[in-house]
């Protein structure tokens, strides 16, 4: 696996795949702990290390563990690797449709997971989801099997995290139960409409919840308040738009909702812990091209 992953990642930072939702990732360096906004996806890590950090919660995944995100969650991450064994990685944006497709079709012979939705999960690599990575990346050394078979390991590599150890949970989180699924939609509140004017009073209405009850929940899912939770999507999208669009501050804070720009860049220093124009140099400087995410770090506006 390491083998066909490595012949697949030329470049430090993100490769592009056959498959326009799989990217391959390479990083010869350590990445010290940093603020990170996954959005749903499954990485799956063939050398190295990734930890993250959320609350008092710490996430591996590695060559024996897997991570599988069902909504968008911000934490802290920090990279183990080195140019002598660089961290060689698998990233799959998570196809919501396919999830569905396969999700039906497992719940009808199984039922409904009755397990805890959770936002996100570190799991150990069972053998068949092994076996499947495998054949996905054999598939990916040839243009045609990449371009025939490469949607059907997809499905494969889906089906055996939904029915793995902590399928459960994730199919819980997809399938918007309870609570988590009101919060699920005031999360996607923020990620719709991050530019505009929100508060708690709109958010809470957006789930249904009273405004302590809204709070509550909210907190449990993410670990984080409404208010932050919306402050650091701003914030990751306003660095994705002066990395990708070369914009300026001034112009990305307006954009992503600031009225301050001097407040904008404090805090974007407080939380990246340099100023937006050393952020995106720095940015620019370790990856080849502008990357969606970071080790599918950050949330884009798609």
């Amino acid at each position: 696996m390491v083998d066909l992953l490595a012949a697949l990642t030329p470049l430090e930072g993100y490769n592009l795949s056959p498959l326009p939702d799989v990217r391959f990732l390479r990083s010869n360096r350590p990445l010290r702990r940093m603020p990170v906004l996954y959005e749903p996806g499954i990485v799956i890590v063939a050398q190295g290390r990734k930890r993250g950090y959320l609350g008092s919660e710490v996430y591996l995944y590695d060559a024996q563990h897997y991570l599988a995100v069902s909504v968008p969650v911000p934490f802290s991450m920090e990279t183990d690797a080195s140019a002598k064994e660089p961290m060689l990685a698998i990233y799959l944006r998570l196809d919501f449709n396919l999830a569905a497709q396969l999700m039906l079709q497992i719940d009808e012979r199984v039922g409904p997971s009755d397990a805890r939705p959770r936002g996100m999960v570190s799991t150990p690599m069972e053998a068949q989801l092994g076996i499947s990575v495998l054949r996905f990346l054999e598939a990916m050394q040839d243009p045609l099997e990449a371009a025939v078979l490469g949607p059907s390991l997809v499905r494969e590599i889906y089906f055996r995290v939904l029915t793995g150890q902590q399928g459960g949970s994730m199919r819980a989180a997809l399938t918007m139960q309870g609570q988590f699924g009101k919060i699920s939609r005031a999360i996607s509140m923020i990620h719709r409409s991050y530019g505009e004017t929100l508060d708690i009073d709109m958010l809470a209405q957006e789930a249904g919840m009273s405004v302590p009850t809204f709070h509550a929940h909210f907190k449990t899912v993410t670990d984080t308040s409404p208010m932050q939770y919306l402050k650091s999507t701003r914030l990751h999208q306003a660095r994705l738009l002066m990395l990708r669009n070369d914009m300026t501050a001034g112009a990305a804070s307006a954009r992503v909702g600031y009225q301050s720009p001097s407040q904008f860049s404090r805090e974007f220093k407080r939380l990246f812990g340099r100023t937006p124009v050393d952020e995106v140099e720095r940015m620019r400087k370790r990856f080849a091209m502008p990357p969606q995410d970071e080790g599918a770090q950050f949330v884009s506006s798609h």
